[in-house]
């Protein structure tokens, strides 16, 4: 087997991120500070995330159905990171659609249509249907906007599908049960990754692997775990 390729980031990076305020987005905010090749992070949030830092600069934007004021700001940037999701739980599919196809594909098409360009990654989930015709629902929504997405004209685009997520650096999940969990598996977890590494992973991860695939020019990276319905973090 040939030796995987050393992959470095170029020398400065901008990055839109989406998601900041949520479990994945709140960590790979951290990993994007940590990362002394990061120069700006442009965080789209409806609310603060209350973070202060150097390299972070928010913009609070009420409609994420539509970007025309901030579309001429996105050919500044050499990635977007898409961290938004919410669960499926108690949504019918025609909702879950809108917040899940529709919403993410608002944003990922005013990007491609002036920054071809950019590289897009999409935190999605394990199990997620590729065909877009199967039984579990959520799983068929995801598929479609994966698909989606690497229809669109960017330099890339890199789905990335998580199982079982832990929090790390203090990073903790807005859904209270959620959180309740991760408080009770977290002391397990360092004996978790020892005996199943490709089967769980931790927001450290998640947010390192993002920057990693910057630099690619074709969509062959994918982080596979537990199929799992994808929550809001």
């Amino acid at each position: 087997m040939a030796p995987e390729p050393q992959l470095q980031l170029p020398a400065r990076v901008k990055v839109i991120l989406f998601g900041a305020t949520g479990m994945i987005g709140a960590g790979t905010l951290l990993e994007c500070f940590a990362d002394p090749r990061v120069e700006r992070v442009l965080a789209v949030v409806r609310k603060s995330t209350g973070v202060r830092h150097a390299k972070l600069e928010e913009v609070i934007h009420p409609d994420f159905y539509d970007y025309a004021a901030l579309q001429p700001r996105w050919p500044e940037f050499d990635a977007c990171l898409f961290c938004l999701g919410v669960t499926s739980v108690g949504m019918d599919e025609a909702s879950y659609r809108h917040v899940t196809f529709d919403l993410t594909m608002a944003a990922a098409r005013s990007m491609a249509a002036v920054n071809p360009h950019l590289v897009f990654c999409y935190v999605t989930g394990a199990g997620t249907d590729s065909s877009a015709r199967g039984r579990v629902m959520w799983a068929r929504v995801k598929g479609e906007t994966e698909n989606a997405l690497l229809a669109l004209p960017f330099r890339g685009a890199y789905m990335f599908r998580p199982g079982y997520i832990q929090p790390m650096k203090g990073v903790r999940s807005k859904t209270r049960w959620y959180q309740a969990a991760y408080d009770v598996i977290g002391p397990l977890y360092p004996l978790l990754r020892r005996l199943a590494p490709g089967w769980v992973t931790d927001t450290e991860t998640i947010g390192r692997a993002l920057l990693r695939v910057v630099p690619l020019r074709r969509p062959d990276v994918l982080l596979h775990l537990p199929a799992v319905d994808p929550g809001p973090g």
